[in-house]
């Protein structure tokens, strides 16, 4: 069975199932470098396991293709879309890691910050941002902190700051 896996498609996170086995084989086809073309080639090949509407096929390239770029350590070449805040936990889900993420939780629900929050548990996942330590968390693809959990004015500084919401 396909692992499922989110991933950011325009301004939605979308599971896709067999994202990460086919990540691999691209990563295998073209030596680990970067291609232009492993968004088409992973377009073709997911698209027989997931649904993509032929009006959204442009949006799910350019997704594959930052996810490529990400699965290899290279640098991804786009920005998140204006106005979007992406959060991710990184950790395996020891309690420092829960609480961090039910403090970013509260700290949204308190100042009415909508982002997209996701929770990578997985550990190979988790190595790919580059951390050393956890619980880690990234806002809008900047790391923020790492081996630690801040305090909740911390992380409303950071999540109300102007260039978190782009």
């Amino acid at each position: 069975m396909d692992h499922i896996t989110k991933l950011r498609v325009g301004k939605n996170t979308i599971g896709i199932r067999g994202l990460k086995e086919a990540l691999a084989e691209a990563a295998e086809l073209f030596d680990g470098k970067p291609d232009t073309t492993a968004g088409k080639i992973l377009l073709k090949e997911l698209s027989v396991k997931n649904y993509i509407a032929p009006s959204a096929a442009s949006t799910y390239e350019k997704a594959f293709h930052r996810a490529y770029l990400r699965h290899i350590g290279a640098p991804e070449d786009d920005a998140l879309p204006a106005g979007l805040v992406e959060i991710k936990v990184l950790g395996p889900g020891c309690p420092q890691c829960e609480r961090l993420e039910r403090w970013v939780i509260t700290v949204m629900t308190e100042t009415g910050i909508e982002a997209d929050l996701d929770h990578v548990r997985d550990l190979k996942e988790i190595a790919s941002y580059g951390v050393m330590g956890t619980p880690a968390l990234i806002i809008n693809r900047e790391v923020k902190a790492v081996g630690k959990v801040p305090s909740k004015a911390t992380l409303t500084a950071w999540l109300t700051e102007p260039t978190a919401g782009r």
